[in-house]
């Protein structure tokens, strides 16, 4: 795998062996907490549920990336995260999780990025029965079929 044209354009950067242990701990740390918060908003905050889902699977990716390549995302984190994952994974169920994970994220962040233009629209939007219901019905799926799967297969490559 050549992982130069990433760093070239600047997206990636090796890890010195000093800051190794530092990013490890910061995304074991991350991905459980927002794994745990994920689970804890399911009912009561399910967008967050969902959002906190897929950072989880985002953290457990960098993790891999750190103690499997001794890489880390300095830019693009998301989109370079799955590109630098294409490239060494050929497991297209995991690819395909971390691909919808990221999908529902965007979703979420397109309604914010709406909700910052047209704060009405947000308030009727986010706050409507329709869409809280909605969510609660998307979040536990989430965390399910996507989150937990994709962090298992991840669990497993990192032994």
């Amino acid at each position: 795998m050549n992982l130069n044209k990433y760093i070239k354009r600047k997206l990636i950067s090796h890890i010195n062996e000093e800051e190794i242990n530092r990013y490890s701990s910061f995304f074991s740390n991350s991905f459980k907490e927002n794994l745990a918060h994920s689970k804890a908003n399911i009912s009561n905050f399910p967008r967050w549920s969902i959002i906190s889902g897929y950072y989880a699977m985002h953290d457990i990716t960098k993790l891999f990336l750190v103690k499997k390549l001794n890489i880390k995302i300095d830019f693009n984190v998301h989109k370079t995260t799955i590109e630098i994952l294409k490239e060494i994974k050929t497991d297209k169920e995991l690819l395909k999780l971390l691909k919808t994970g990221y999908s529902e994220f965007i979703l979420l962040l397109n309604d914010l990025t709406k909700a910052k233009k047209e704060r009405t629209k947000m308030q009727y939007y986010t706050g409507s029965d329709f869409m809280r219901n909605k969510y609660k019905e998307k979040s536990p799926q989430f965390l399910e079929k996507i989150v937990i799967p994709y962090l298992n297969k991840i669990n497993s490559l990192l032994k």
